[in-house]
């Protein structure tokens, strides 16, 4: 028999370009709801605050099914998972382009094409890489995490384009398309949940300084969930991350572009802005995961939490202009910076069966937040016409959240704060009677 030759590189990273692809397509589509706002306000003849709703319906969706969507993927394997959410996303994108009122597109747009973007989504990948590496594992988060920055730089600027040029239902029909057609079937035939579906190892090898499961002799699996929803670790990563949710995805991301409108500036200005934010949000995003790989992941968060909170204030004062470009790539720099150290400090301090449970746990905060980042903020500003409140008050919450990471969260060690699983009592033998 012979021995077949070792490929020299490494299958983990043909996987990783594959979950890098479909989380760029399909929450590149997400994140996009910002360059819909003004349109659908016009076309739908709706205040701010309505349109903000709609965003609000569709991060509530897409974070509470986040925990089912990490339990889906440990049981089925992230691929099918992630897979399925490609195809629904796509599907419900081409349906809400027929959408005549807001009840309809808020519920083909916010909850079925939001029940795809919470499939296709960090959480799913974030097994992958959990599964296919152990070296370079921070580099990898950091690499799938990109995905959303790459998705914000092609498809923001480029749905502002198509809006502008073909109007907004056959932008939603292209992405629908694209997502349906390409990238699900693609991924479908060739990413694999794990190495042991090709025969083979991670990168790296096997992990031999994961958390340990419980032994056969001891009984039962992982940690059971009561036990991961009683951990202080646990709430201690999901509470900054909830305001990491309020700040980016809810904030930034839905309104920036209508911020940039209020104060002037022209579509050119404002996708040149977003284009440069998403280009340093990769940036930002890729060097994260190796810096998280070699120093303090609560030392790194307090610091992308403190300087984000002093961006926001900046953007209150001088929201225009060239500022407008300057603060867009400060902001990219720390926007999803925030998911590997989050990932990573999950991953040292939490068995491998319970990750899928704690993903779908900070997913879910995360997104609560931005329903609230999203919906507030148009709220607010119907009501004081000004974003400057918001923008003060999310600078506030940052800077706690900054304290909080200091406080509460563990270094790089497994051994501080990990979160073992506790032995079951055994049956006592009637020989031992």
């Amino acid at each position: 028999m012979k021995n077949r030759t070792a490929p020299r590189v490494h299958p983990a990273w043909g996987m990783l370009a594959l979950v890098l692809l479909g989380l760029l397509t399909a929450q590149g589509a997400r994140i996009a709801f910002g360059a819909f706002v003004p349109a659908w306000r016009e076309g739908l003849h709706a205040d701010l605050g309505t349109i903000s709703l709609i965003g609000m319906v569709s991060y509530l969706v897409y974070g509470f099914t986040q925990p089912l969507v990490g339990q889906l993927a440990g049981r089925f394997g992230p691929r099918a998972v992630l897979c399925a959410g490609v195809f629904i996303a796509g599907a419900g994108l081409l349906l809400s382009s027929m959408a005549s009122s807001v009840p309809g597109l808020m519920f083909l747009y916010g909850a079925l094409a939001s029940l795809g973007f919470s499939a296709a989504s960090g959480v799913t990948a974030g097994l992958v890489v959990r599964h296919w590496f152990t070296e370079r594992r921070g580099l990898a988060f950091g690499l799938v995490e990109s995905g959303f920055g790459a998705g914000q730089f092609v498809f923001t600027p480029l749905s502002l384009f198509l809006i502008e040029a073909y109007g907004w239902r056959n932008t939603l029909v292209v992405e629908g398309v694209l997502l349906t057609v390409v990238v699900g079937p693609l991924v479908t035939l060739l990413l694999r949940s794990t190495p042991a579906d090709r025969g083979l190892e991670p990168y790296g090898g096997r992990d031999l300084t994961e958390i340990p499961e419980h032994h056969a002799d001891q009984g039962g699996g992982g940690l059971t969930v009561r036990e991961v929803l009683r951990s202080r670790l646990l709430w201690g990563l999901l509470a900054p991350f909830f305001v990491c949710g309020v700040t980016t995805t809810g904030l930034m991301d839905t309104h920036l572009v209508s911020i940039a409108h209020e104060h002037g500036a022209s579509t050119a200005l404002t996708g040149t802005a977003v284009s440069l934010l998403a280009a340093a949000n990769i940036a930002g995003t890729v060097a994260s995961g190796p810096l998280s790989d070699r120093y303090s992941c609560a030392r790194i968060l307090a610091v992308l939490y403190g300087v984000r909170a002093l961006i926001l204030i900046v953007l209150a004062i001088a929201p225009c202009g060239a500022w407008l470009v300057v603060i867009s790539v400060a902001f990219g720099l720390v926007d999803f910076a925030t998911v590997a150290p989050t990932h990573l400090i999950a991953t040292r301090n939490f068995p491998a069966s319970s990750l899928g449970l704690v993903f779908g746990m900070l997913s879910m905060a995360h997104q609560v937040g931005s329903a609230l980042g999203s919906y507030l903020p148009g709220l607010l500003f119907d009501l004081t016409a000004s974003y400057t409140p918001t923008l003060l008050g999310c600078s506030a919450a940052l800077i706690a959240a900054m304290i909080g990471c200091l406080a509460t969260l563990p270094g790089n060690s497994s051994a501080v704060g990990a979160v073992q699983p506790q032995p079951r009592p055994q049956p006592v033998s009637s020989d031992a009677a």
